[in-house]
């Protein structure tokens, strides 16, 4: 299994996101978390999953200096994009309720980008997932804001809470890219180094 082939490596996951370390969690990983600050600002031309590789490379910069051997940083960036625009984290609560409003009654992309950096090499994969939203009443998006955490989380929604039941009338593609990480191509991807060394 990945865990005896990785048993190597160090994995390090540069992420504070509960979502992302319960994920690896799951998987049976061994891993360590390592936060270093990062302003994510990224070049307006891009779009996309252009967005998400930019700030996934650039959350490995920091690292790459102090990086063993044996090594592997995970590094991942996550938006939704809705009508040829980025949307990241909500400022507050009004901002978050302005963005979940922006999506209703309407389909969006929650794009997703991994980045894996070893001493030697680096690799990166993304992926994207279409979710449809049913038309959202003000009244809905306030008690979702108000009684959950939309703060934390691009868009301002989490799938796996109460507005994921009420709100989601479609999705196409991976559901852990939407909670928080695409977790079939952190498989093949580790799987995919394990092997090569």
């Amino acid at each position: 299994m990945l865990k005896d082939q990785l048993k190597n490596f160090n994995i390090i996951l540069a992420s504070a996101s509960p979502r992302r370390h319960a994920f690896l969690k799951d998987m049976h990983l061994d891993f360590k978390i390592q936060l270093k600050p990062v302003e994510e600002i990224y070049p307006k031309d891009l779009k996309r999953e252009e967005i998400t590789d930019f700030l996934a490379k650039l959350k490995a910069e920091s690292f790459t200096n102090t990086l063993q051997d044996n090594d592997i940083l995970i590094t991942s960036d996550t938006i939704v994009w809705l009508e040829d625009k980025a949307i990241g984290k909500p400022k507050d609560e009004d901002d978050a309720f302005n963005m979940i409003k922006s999506l209703s009654n309407k389909t969006h992309e929650v794009v997703t980008s991994i980045c894996f950096t070893l001493k030697t090499e680096q690799r990166i994969v993304n992926t994207i997932t279409k979710v449809t939203f049913k038309a959202l009443t003000d009244e809905e998006i306030w008690y979702y804001v108000k009684h959950f955490k939309p703060l934390d989380k691009a868009g301002a929604y989490g799938i796996q809470e109460w507005i994921g039941a009420i709100a989601i009338t479609s999705i196409e593609g991976s559901y852990n890219n939407v909670v928080g990480l695409p977790t079939h191509l952190l498989y093949e991807t580790l799987n995919s180094i394990a092997n090569d060394f």
